[in-house]
C-alpha cells in the first residue's frame, strides 16, 4: 500500500491521463506523466513531464525509477515500453498482458472466447483470400477491422456484400485484420469494474452507449434492460479482470441481443469514456478507483446515488456551455487548445433522476 506523497507515473499524457491525475492528487499522490507530446492534456495537472517517445528505452527506465507505481492511460502503449518500465523494477499495473491481449483484436476475441465470454463470431484476415472465405461464411457481409490501433470507428470498415471486399481490404492498408459477422442488437452496454490489488471487485451499473459515426457520444444509466441483465454483465467483467489478474479499471463492452443474451464487443484495460460520469453520480467513481487500485489500496463503493446522462463535447461544441449548465449538469473540460472537429473537448454530466435501479 503506497503510502501519500509517493509518485506515480502515468504512461500517456491525454484526457484520461489528466482525469487520473486529478484523482491522484486528491488522494495526496505526485504524479509523473510520460509521453511524446510537448503539451499534452495531463502535464498541466501533473507535478512532473517527461516528453520522450516510447521507443526511448533508457528514458522509460529512468521515468519508471523516478516512480513508486506506473499505470497507463491508453492501451496501445508499445510492448516495448511496458518491458522497459518492467525492467527498471517499478511495478506496472494493470500489467502486460493486459496490454498485449488489448492491443490485438484477434488476440482479444480468442481470449474472451478461452475464459468462457461469448462474442460474435469472426475470423482471422490476414490476406485477400482469408477475407473472401469469411464473407462466405457470413452470408456475404460483415466488419472489417484492423487487428491493431483501431479506435472510435478508425481502422474499420463495414462490407455489405462480397462487391465492397477489394476496396474495403485496400482502405484498411491490406494488413492483418479480423472479420465479425454483422449482428442485429438491441443497445450497446458497458460493464465498469475495478479490481484492487488484493483481488477485491467493485462495478459500477452498466451503461447505455450510444454512438455516432464510430465515436461515443452519450451514455445513459441505468441501460433501459432487464436488472438481471445488467447484473450479468458486470458479473462477466469480474469474470475477465480475474482471468487477467487484473489490478485497476477495465472496462467491457456488450451488444445486448433481442433475447437478453449479452456478446461481449471489445474491453478496455484502463478507465473509460462511458464511465465519465461515474465521479458525479457515484460513491466513488472510476477515476479514484484506478489510483487507489494501483497503489494497493482499499476500493471505495461504487453504490450509484442517482440516474444520469454523460454527453461527450466535440470539436466547436467546447466553444458553449451546455444546455443547463449551472443547475443539474456539471462540465469537465480537458484543456486542449484546437477545438478541432471530432475531437474530444471535454464532457458534460447531467442527472435525471434519483437511482431506479442501484445494481452495483
Amino acid at each position: 500500500m503506497l503510502p501519500a506523497g509517493s509518485v506515480i507515473g502515468i504512461l500517456g499524457g491525454g484526457q484520461l491521463g489528466r482525469m487520473l491525475a486529478c484523482a491522484a492528487a486528491k488522494l495526496g499522490f505526485d504524479v509523473h506523466v510520460y509521453c511524446p507530446e510537448t503539451a499534452p492534456p495531463a502535464a498541466r495537472v501533473a507535478a512532473r513531464h517527461v516528453c520522450a517517445g516510447y521507443e526511448d528505452a533508457v528514458a522509460l527506465r529512468n521515468f519508471a525509477k523516478a516512480c513508486d507505481i506506473v499505470t497507463v492511460e491508453f492501451e496501445n502503449v508499445p510492448a516495448a515500453a511496458a518491458e522497459a518500465v518492467a525492467a527498471s523494477g517499478t511495478p506496472f499495473r494493470p500489467g502486460a498482458k493486459a496490454l498485449a491481449v488489448a492491443q490485438d483484436r484477434a488476440e482479444e476475441k480468442a481470449f474472451l472466447e478461452s475464459v468462457g465470454i461469448a462474442v460474435a463470431d469472426w475470423r482471422r484476415v490476414d490476406t485477400r483470400e482469408d477475407l473472401l472465405n469469411g464473407l462466405q461464411a457470413f452470408g456475404g457481409a460483415g466488419l472489417l477491422k484492423t487487428r491493431r490501433e483501431g479506435y472510435d470507428g478508425k481502422g474499420q470498415a463495414v462490407i455489405a456484400s462480397r462487391a465492397d471486399a477489394d476496396s474495403a481490404w485496400e482502405d484498411l492498408g491490406a494488413r492483418a485484420c479480423v472479420l465479425e459477422t454483422l449482428v442485429e442488437f438491441d443497445l450497446e452496454i458497458s460493464g465498469l469494474v475495478a479490481r484492487g490489488l488484493s483481488g477485491e471487485c467493485v462495478a459500477w451499473t452498466p451503461p447505455h452507449n450510444m454512438h455516432s459515426e464510430g465515436m461515443l457520444r452519450r451514455s445513459r444509466v441505468p441501460a433501459p434492460v432487464d436488472p438481471q441483465v445488467l447484473g450479468q454483465a458486470q458479473d462477466i467483467s469480474v469474470q475477465l479482470a480475474e482471468a487477467m489478474d487484473y489490478v485497476g479499471v477495465l472496462a467491457l463492452e456488450f451488444f445486448v441481443m433481442a433475447d437478453g443474451q449479452l456478446l461481449a464487443n471489445e474491453f478496455a484495460p484502463r478507465v473509460h469514456n462511458s464511465g465519465h460520469w461515474t465521479p458525479e453520480a457515484c460513491a466513488t467513481g472510476q477515476f479514484e478507483n484506478h489510483i487507489r487500485a494501483v497503489a494497493g489500496w482499499p476500493l471505495g463503493r461504487a453504490e450509484r446515488f442517482h440516474d444520469v446522462e454523460m454527453i461527450n463535447i466535440v470539436g466547436q461544441e467546447a466553444l458553449r456551455p451546455p444546455a443547463g449548465f449551472g443547475t443539474d449538469v456539471s462540465l469537465t473540460l480537458y484543456g486542449k487548445g484546437e477545438a478541432r472537429a471530432g475531437r474530444k473537448m471535454g464532457h458534460s454530466v447531467r442527472r435525471t433522476g434519483p437511482a431506479r435501479s442501484r445494481t452495483a
